[in-house]
């Protein structure tokens, strides 16, 4: 419980009306529904919905205060009346921000935090870093796509980077549990909407930077100045790890003002040589202060020795024994829907969360490789609905002149019809060697039960995800189910 002064403090407010001095605090919340007596609501003008809807609803529930943006849309009288204080602010999301690190008293100072961010490969890189703090005996929290975990334990997770009010209370549970640090995948949408602000980043490590959330953004610069705020954000004493192959590596932290280190196949303080891969791993080299490093992990594909690399250059900048980040590396499982390989007796599938046109290509381009002309190449994607448009005929284009053959089908077409989504990736194929099926579950049957013996097929888009999502109903659907089901079915 904190005082609600305690918290007013802190904030920049234009008006409070209500007598705050008396009341008291005992959860922050931006979900009507979860208010409990001397709850602290604040109403975000979201996306989709405005939270200032539910302030009279709020304010039934026995919230203590609320913070408002539009002082007018519930009068002060209804405040005074029900005796719940009303606290107007210009931005409420980074009142939210700055009231949840109070309340929950700043836990992320607590930890050591460590924040990814790049359009692809956060969610492995978070893995790998996860593994190797815990390989070197440190308890470890992590925040990320595919689930968020207080050590060992999983808790559900809907967004990458959750709400401030959920962070915080996260980071206080980590805490609670031992854990000394936490991995924290960082989304552009988190950053825009200043969830991740008032957390105390000790480093943070950029992966690379693709045209995505373009629904969102609506410009590249937006979405790069998005990613950008997260090594503007770090201190002096921290850290800021980038990618130099990356055009865009040295921009995003050129006005850090934490130290930097580079990785990459270019000149760069650890610079990445000899990367081989296939079914069973990938094998590389890093140089660094023209020591050579060999290394080793069970995850496949060359993007998967840069996501390792990153790590390495984090942890050697900040002091760990060199032997244990490779053993780490090594020791680092399968992550789940990220180019997992799922093999049957005459063909394989690889289940891979591609689902920009650069993560396509990519994962295409390490099939081929593995492929060696000896394999058929099969892709199955869609494009989810409600998304960026203008990513569809690019991927269509892609994945058949990458591909032997091409299955187009529907992956969470969400409120828009799947039949319009795969028509506007049709119209960026200029080759006939695909077909369309709608429905996902018949499009991988298809794909593995027609194609010839020995072929690799990706399927793509979906990765970890667990669920088919149709005009706002979630159904459970599992890629890598199905494929096991029909590879099981091959005679």
């Amino acid at each position: 419980m904190k005082k609600l002064s305690e918290i007013l403090s802190q904030l920049d407010t234009n008006a409070i009306i209500g007598d705050y001095e008396k009341a008291e605090v005992e959860d922050v919340t931006v979900d009507s529904r979860e208010i409990k007596r001397n709850s602290l609501f604040v109403a975000i003008n979201g996306e989709k919905d405005n939270g200032h809807n539910y302030i009279l609803d709020a304010i039934n529930r026995g919230a203590s205060a609320i913070i408002v943006t539009d002082k007018n849309f519930v009068s002060d009288e209804i405040f005074l009346e029900k005796g719940c204080v009303k606290v107007v602010v210009n931005n409420s999301r980074l009142a939210l921000a700055k009231a949840s690190s109070i309340y929950f008293n700043n836990p992320s100072g607590k930890l050591t935090l460590i924040g990814i961010t790049g359009t692809k490969g956060k969610t492995t890189t978070a893995f790998y870093i996860k593994n190797i703090l815990e390989n070197a005996g440190f308890k470890t929290g992590l925040i990320g796509t595919i689930a968020n975990y207080i050590n060992n334990e999983e808790v559900a997770t809907k967004l990458t980077t959750p709400l401030s009010n959920t962070l915080n209370k996260l980071f206080g549970k980590m805490i609670i549990s031992g854990c000394s640090h936490c991995v924290m995948e960082v989304s552009s949408h988190s950053l825009d909407f200043n969830r991740v602000d008032y957390l105390g980043f000790d480093a943070a490590v950029f992966c690379n930077i693709t045209s995505d959330h373009m629904d969102y953004h609506k410009t590249f610069e937006n979405y790069f100045n998005a990613k950008k705020k997260l090594f503007d954000m770090l201190p002096k004493d921290g850290l800021a790890i980038t990618n130099i192959d990356d055009k865009s590596g040295l921009e995003i932290v050129k006005d850090s003002k934490a130290k930097i280190s580079t990785y990459g196949k270019n000149e760069s303080d650890y610079r990445i040589e000899n990367i081989s891969y296939s079914f069973n791993g990938t094998n590389f080299t890093i140089i660094n202060n023209n020591t050579r490093y060999e290394l080793y992990t069970g995850l496949v594909g060359h993007f998967n020795a840069y996501n390792a690399t990153s790590a390495f250059a984090l942890f050697s900048e900040m002091g760990m024994n060199k032997e244990l980040i490779i053993d780490g590396i090594k020791k680092t499982p399968q992550v789940p829907g990220r180019f997992e390989v799922v093999r049957g007796k005459t063909k394989t599938a690889i289940i891979d969360y591609s689902h920009t046109a650069d993560s396509l290509q990519q994962a295409l381009d390490a099939v081929r490789k593995i492929a060696d002309n000896k394999h058929s190449i099969i892709t199955v994607f869609g494009c989810g609905g409600n998304r960026d448009k203008t990513k569809r005929p690019i991927m269509g284009k892609i994945a058949t002149d990458s591909s032997n053959y091409a299955y187009v089908t529907s992956d969470n077409p969400r409120t828009e019809d799947p039949n319009k989504i795969i028509e506007e990736i049709k119209t960026g194929i200029k080759k006939d060697n695909f077909e369309l099926c709608v429905n996902r579950e018949e499009a991988i049957k298809r794909a593995i039960e027609n194609s010839p013996e020995g072929s690799i097929i990706l399927i793509a888009g979906k990765g970890h995800e667990s669920y088919n999502e149709v005009n706002g109903v979630r159904t459970h659907f599992s890629d890598k189910e199905k494929a096991e089901e029909f590879l099981m079915e091959l005679k």
